[in-house]
């Protein structure tokens, strides 16, 4: 066995803290790739019955310390509320393990800047949960960035709605729709261009629920991006496209243009005498990246066998939260607004 193929191999132990909706995923995911042990699962909900509904778990606790707390863990996934993100990175990075952390990497600046520099004095690996950069198909815009085919990038598409908006408790917690939402299209933008975004000009209103304006934020948004190379993009956010989960990423240039659409429920279409139908797009972000999820921790695996670098980092996390701090400010001017730095 050559020296890559041991690396490739090696079984990593880890914990996950926190098993909502997102730490499931993650716990499913994680039962489909080899060479993992997960040692612990950790929730302040959890109970004595989840010994059979986690029975790939060794150990399920309440106490996110005790994952920390063991050496045999060498990596822990962070997927709890984003107040508590920086928090427990500090923790995580201070016990020696390795981190990899659901968006936004944290809400406060100062505690944000503390865990950066908790990770970086610590040295431990830490990569950011933007999964989108992990969708196939996204995947090939770049692939014809990168290639030069493009070529001098001019403009960027993102298309990117909701099937249905989440709920008032949701939208209470999650930030506002530019740190929520916003943010997966803030980090495309520069995943996709590999620039970086100078200046953003907001204009949001409230068109599909009162209820959202009514705690503060909007359901509805156009995001005018202007890059430092001098390219320009745009991003239409809406919280709610009845016809499904709306995804698209186009990315045009002086040799040409890559585009990818929506991934629908099936590729078949029906053409008849009076009409020619096709299936709708996937109803759910889980069904759409689905696929993405599983490639993102695979990959952060292999970057804690030190089979290559983290793909997101936490300046890339940083740097999408200073685009939506950016299209906040911009919102409540009315003016285009500087994209501060780290």
């Amino acid at each position: 066995m050559d020296e890559s193929t041991k690396i490739t191999s090696q079984n990593i132990t880890i914990g996950i803290i926190g098993m909502g909706r997102i730490g499931n995923v993650h716990y499913k995911n994680l039962m489909r790739i080899p060479n993992v042990t997960i040692k612990y699962v950790c929730d302040l909900l959890a109970t004595t019955e989840w010994a059979t509904k986690y029975k790939n778990a060794e150990h399920i606790v309440t106490d996110y310390h005790d994952i920390l707390a063991d050496s045999e863990v060498e990596a822990v996934l962070i997927c709890v509320p984003t107040d508590l993100h920086p928090k427990i990175t500090i923790e995580a990075a201070e016990a020696g393990k390795d981190i990899f952390c659901e968006k936004p990497v944290g809400f406060n600046d100062r505690d944000i800047l503390k865990a950066l520099d908790t990770v970086k004095r610590c040295g431990v690996k830490f990569e950011v949960g933007f999964n989108r950069r992990f969708d196939n198909n996204f995947r090939r815009i770049v692939d014809h960035r990168i290639n030069g085919d493009i070529g001098d990038e001019q403009i960027l598409k993102i298309t990117s709605r909701d099937p249905e908006p989440p709920s008032l408790d949701y939208i209470n917690h999650s930030g506002g729709i530019f740190m929520d939402m916003t943010i997966h299209d803030f980090d495309m933008a520069r995943y996709i261009t590999d620039a970086e975004v100078d200046q953003v000009y907001v204009i949001g209103n409230v068109l599909v629920d009162p209820k959202i304006g009514n705690a503060g934020d909007i359901d509805t948004a156009i995001i005018s991006l202007s890059f430092k190379n001098g390219m320009m993009g745009v991003i239409d956010n809406s919280r709610q496209a009845v016809y499904g989960y709306d995804q698209r990423i186009e990315l045009f240039g002086s040799k040409g243009m890559a585009h990818a659409d929506n991934v629908v429920d099936s590729t078949t279409t029906y053409a008849g005498e009076k009409d020619v139908s096709g299936d709708k797009p996937m109803f759910f972000f889980l069904q759409r990246y689905i696929d993405a999820y599983k490639d993102e921790i695979e990959s952060f695996l292999d970057a804690v066998r030190g089979n290559h670098e983290v793909e997101c980092t936490f300046e890339d996390g940083i740097k999408a939260i200073r685009l939506a701090q950016a299209a906040k400010k911009s919102l409540e001017t009315g003016q285009p607004v500087t994209v501060a730095d780290i």
